[in-house]
């Protein structure tokens, strides 16, 4: 599967890759339908409804239409990308419009960030960050900050639009178990909704990295689900005693909690009281 490049040219309206085509027709509603191998998208977004709050809404049509977690992450490209002609200020506003909704409060995932912004203590290291949301929160407030992803074009795309939001952080293409920083480098490492998306074993070597590479403390939220949700990419589901069972595998000490979701962290000699 080739890396794929989400500021690459395409014509104004139509963005097609692998086997997903997405059009954006003025005055229709959001619609994804698979026929044979291919899935057609037509939609009539506009400018200010591309951003965060999508994200449940191509969940729903991915569910209905079957979609991979592949093509998921190509259709919601495809609508960022026909919904502003060029590419950097798709984006943009993609980002803008994402980050004002999870500093307000209104997308899904917002209380997951807020709860993660309370925990975290000085310089930050974000393993699996993705769009890097949760990253450019941080840095928005002065902190340093460095996301994380294997996917080399995601880290391409956050550190083209950070500074179009006047926003300073780094970013580092890596394995989350393989992280190239030295020993205690950051106070706070933070995975936030990543261990779901990886097996058993792989999660465990995530956690010794995240452990090796802070000063202080991890952060790790997931999400409670009876059944994994293929769309996003889950290979596996938690709940509070899988948590309970992955801090004491650290040996050191830790709490757990739930808010939309499970909290898993882990504080190292130096890290005050957990509260």
């Amino acid at each position: 599967m080739t890396e794929l490049d989400a500021l690459a040219a395409s014509p104004d309206g139509v963005w097609a890759h692998e086997n997903v085509v997405v059009r954006r027709i003025p005055g229709l509603e959001f619609d994804a339908v698979r026929t044979g191998s291919t899935v057609q998208v037509n939609h009539g977004l506009t400018s200010v409804e591309i951003g965060e709050r999508l994200v449940p809404i191509v969940t729903a049509q991915a569910r209905h239409a079957g979609l991979s977690q592949r093509e998921f992450e190509l259709v919601l490209v495809g609508l960022v990308r026909t919904t502003v002609p060029d590419p950097v200020d798709a984006w943009t506003t993609y980002y803008r419009n994402s980050l004002d909704e999870l500093v307000s409060g209104s997308a899904d995932f917002a209380p997951v960030h807020e709860r993660a912004e309370s925990l975290v203590v000085g310089s930050v290291l974000d393993l699996g960050s993705c769009f890097g949301f949760f990253p450019l929160r941080l840095a928005m407030k002065g902190r340093s900050v460095t996301a994380t992803d294997l996917s080399e074009g995601t880290m391409r795309l956050l550190a083209t639009v950070a500074p179009r939001l006047g926003i300073t952080l780094d970013t580092v293409v890596c394995d989350a178990a393989d992280v190239p920083v030295a020993d205690s480098s950051v106070d706070t490492v933070t995975a936030l909704h990543l261990l779901e998306h990886v097996d058993a074993e792989t999660g465990s070597r995530i956690i010794t990295e995240a452990l090796r590479i802070a000063r202080i403390r991890v952060v790790v939220a997931v999400p409670y689900e009876t059944q994994t949700t293929t769309c996003h990419g889950h290979v596996r589901t938690f709940d509070r005693a899988a948590l309970i069972e992955l801090g004491r595998s650290t040996g050191a000490r830790f709490l757990t909690s739930e808010h939309h979701g499970g909290w898993l962290v882990v504080d190292k000699a130096s890290a005050p009281q957990l509260t």
